[in-house]
């Protein structure tokens, strides 16, 4: 689930609200709150609803998830964020201008302007560098990067990348890289948006799985996505093909196989993905084997939203179709825009989709 920003002068007041708002909807067993506490307080982390609504929740516990939820480890961190702003908290700011280490500013630098020589010889002259850490608050990826998470502009900070971005890649990784740094290396490049568009998705992924990258740790987000050609090139890299991929590739006779042995979560994001990808015939068969649609999506799988939201938004009517006539509900709200799956479709632009899930709402009522 995406984090939600703060306002440009959040107030600690209207914070301390919606965590009591949160411990009011616990109290309620509102499956609202409790798929944000399953996404952001680490205790209920892959818990089941009933446990989660079972378990004592007191206000810390419900601040904690507000700060979670806005992209801050802590209370504590949220309110040192508000209370004494830095560079490095203008959340408005591309992620290298936050940098406050002036050295390892200097490093990302050279990366962005592709001088390989110049950085070769830094890297020599600050040898820690290429294993140091930068610390960002306020978001749900790319927290603590190193210099190497950089080549993948992911997120995005000039919507470019360097044409000779491989060399550079090859510079940082020949200093020396942790391999924590190797795989979240990979799963932004797998998952990035302007690496794809410079044509340099696949060469980076290929560079870094020779590297010592593991494919797996990157093919499942690439899928959930929808990174396609990527999870592709993951694949041919020695990637293991699961219940969700196969899902989400579309591959019917692996997911077939898969099928009969898959675990609850495998066939609950499964559906996540093939609704969300338009895989009509894995979408069938998961609804057929008894997956609830109605369950909000899982952690890591578009978790703010269900599985018609995405296919309404996306605008595949027979999937839609499919899930309402297996009971999927109409006025379930996602947890970002506060919408129905018809007002996914129609902020997707699918009128003739939203007309349909209306009028079944009419006749619901």
């Amino acid at each position: 689930m995406p984090v939600k920003r703060l306002p440009p002068n959040p107030s600690l007041d209207h914070l301390k609200h919606q965590a009591k708002d949160l411990l009011k909807g616990h109290a309620y067993g509102d499956p609202g709150v409790i798929q944000r506490l399953r996404e952001f307080h680490p205790r209920s982390l892959n818990a089941a609803d009933p446990e989660i609504f079972a378990a004592s929740l007191k206000l810390s516990d419900a601040l904690l998830a507000i700060a979670r939820e806005h992209g801050f480890p802590s209370w504590a961190r949220l309110k040192f964020h508000i209370a004494k702003p830095t560079r490095a908290n203008q959340l408005d700011l591309p992620h290298h201008e936050r940098i406050e280490d002036p050295i390892f500013r200097h490093a990302v630098d050279l990366l962005d302007e592709g001088d390989v020589a110049g950085l070769r010889a830094y890297l020599k002259q600050h040898p820690k560098l290429a294993r140091q850490h930068v610390t960002f608050e306020g978001g749900n990826y790319f927290r603590n990067p190193t210099l190497l998470e950089f080549i993948a502009e992911n997120p995005v900070r000039h919507n470019a990348l360097p044409a000779n971005i491989l060399e550079v890649a090859k510079v940082i990784l020949d200093a020396g890289v942790e391999q924590v740094a190797l795989n979240e290396t990979l799963g932004l490049v797998s998952t990035g948006s302007v690496p794809r568009e410079c044509q340099v998705q696949i060469p980076l992924i290929d560079l870094l799985c020779d590297r010592g990258a593991d494919p797996n740790s990157a093919l499942q987000i690439a899928v959930v996505l929808g990174e396609l050609e990527a999870a592709r090139a993951l694949i041919d890299c020695g990637a293991r093909i699961n219940l969700p991929i196969a899902a989400g590739l579309g591959r019917t006779a692996d997911f077939a196989r898969l099928l009969p042995s898959s675990t609850g979560e495998d066939r609950h994001l499964a559906l996540t993905v093939a609704a969300d990808l338009g895989q009509f015939e894995i979408v069938q068969l998961l609804l057929e084997a008894g997956v609830d649609p109605n369950r909000y999506n899982p952690v890591g799988g578009h978790s703010h939203t269900t599985p018609l939201h995405q296919a309404a938004g996306r605008g595949y009517e027979k999937i839609v179709r499919l899930l309402v006539e297996h009971g999927a509900r109409l006025d379930t709200k996602d947890l970002l825009w506060n919408g129905t799956p018809a007002d996914w479709a129609r902020r997707g632009g699918r009128k003739e989709l939203e007309a349909y899930l209306h009028a079944h709402e009419a006749v619901k009522e």
